[in-house]
């Protein structure tokens, strides 16, 4: 008998969501047919993804954006419902999948070109597509709640519509999905307390492949060296606690160095290093290129702590728990972790492998920088414990399981 068929669908280039790769390569390795339609455009280039290409189990379909003037209906389109949702005019799922992005109706016709058994769309221009295709067979579509996407707008009455827009626009669709996963368990709580639908929990970690097979010495623990600090995301930009983390160094006792991955939004280099500058640490950050998603874990391994600095600056910031964190433990770094009531409540299974932090207390912060980084033995313990973590529990080896788990239940349902 022919294993049912599954369709991934998500708006921006897989190089920008591995989690979505994570779940294709799961799927395939589970013996299933699967299919990714996605966009493209990500501000890293074709590259990462062409690499990612490279020996998978699953076909992928691109959506192009388009050149300016095969795009100016679109765009028109988009700028048009987006305006009506912002004014409280919308009364339709058409105008709000709109408002969401001009690649909707796209994604859902190359999704639709092949039948499938299962859909699955990521971010909300994804559940709109995956839903238009299955309803297009009559078959079941699914969604992975990454974030509370409700919860991405800040909870004030300049976003009130827009808010409005998409908590209607997830009631009238989830009540439909078959499959339905989050990132969090808080993330997962919040769409159980708005639409009385419970997610099953997939964190956002990776493949134990990726893990060193034991902990990396760093440099500074073979006293070759200052101990260094981590951060990395796509985009490096403001509002990611990095402030906090250059004040605090500035306060330390410890010359410690902060290595920073991604690409800077525009002119932010300039004014962290000036930031940088102010505080006395003029020179004590190094800025390293993007890199490729299967490379993150085993860069980070030449760090002596990384940094989940998040600042709660929106609901969903607050309770959403970044692929960061566990990059660093499956790498066997510590993560010293900002106080979001996500965050919080990991920090307390971590162990020696986390520490909690305060960003709006430098000195507090400075104090606890140096209490890990001057003892290094318990440094190296740190490493050996966050490691151990790593290995046994924040891994895809684990926590696909439960992703299979649930596809599996809608597929029989």
């Amino acid at each position: 008998m022919a294993r049912p068929r599954i369709c991934l669908i998500g708006p921006g280039a897989p190089s920008s969501n591995p989690r979505l790769v994570k779940e294709a390569d799961a799927l395939a390795g589970a013996g299933y047919p699967v299919r990714v339609v996605c966009g493209t455009g990500h501000s890293l280039g074709t590259d990462l993804d062409d690499e990612l290409f490279r020996a998978r189990g699953w076909q992928v379909v691109q959506v192009p954006l388009g050149a300016k003037w095969q795009r100016a209906a679109r765009v028109l389109r988009q700028r048009a419902a987006a305006a009506l949702v912002r004014r409280g005019l919308c009364h339709t799922r058409s105008v709000a999948a709109w408002a969401e992005s001009e690649l909707v109706v796209r994604l859902a016709r190359a999704a639709a070109a092949e039948p499938a058994d299962l859909y699955i769309g990521h971010y909300l221009p994804g559940l709109c597509a995956a839903f238009r295709a299955a309803r297009r067979h009559g078959t079941k579509f699914g969604f992975d709640a990454e974030d509370s996407h409700v919860d991405e707008l800040p909870d004030s009455p300049e976003h009130r519509n827009r808010r409005a827009a998409r908590e209607s626009l997830e009631r009238g669709l989830l009540a439909r999905c078959s499959h339905l996963t989050a990132s969090s368990p808080l993330v997962a709580g919040a769409y159980e307390r708005r639409y009385g639908r419970r997610p099953a929990i997939v964190l956002n970690v990776f493949p134990r492949s990726e893990a060193p097979r034991e902990p990396v010495p760093t440099a500074y623990l073979k006293g070759e060296g200052r101990p260094t600090l981590y951060w990395f995301s796509q985009t490096v930009g403001p509002g990611r606690g990095l402030e906090a983390v250059v004040a605090a160094m500035g306060l330390m006792v410890t010359p410690v160095v902060l290595h920073l991955r991604g690409v800077p939004a525009a002119g932010y280099r300039e004014r962290l290093d000036a930031h940088a500058a102010a505080h006395g640490v003029r020179g004590r950050i190094v800025w390293h290129p993007a890199a490729a998603p299967g490379e993150m874990v085993r860069l980070a391994g030449a760090f002596d702590l990384g940094f989940g600095t998040e600042t709660g600056f929106t609901p969903n910031n607050s309770i959403a728990l970044s692929n960061k964190i566990f990059t660093y433990l499956l790498a066997g770094v510590p993560v010293v972790l900002s106080r979001t009531p996500a965050q919080a409540r990991l920090a307390g299974e971590l162990g020696d492998a986390g520490a909690l932090v305060d960003l709006g207390r430098p000195g507090e912060f400075a104090r606890a920088l140096d209490a890990l980084v001057l003892d290094r033995d318990g440094l190296a313990r740190r490493r050996e414990a966050a490691w151990n973590l790593g290995r046994n529990r924040y891994n895809w080896d684990v926590e696909q399981k439960a992703f299979l788990a649930s596809v599996g239940a809608a597929l029989r349902d």
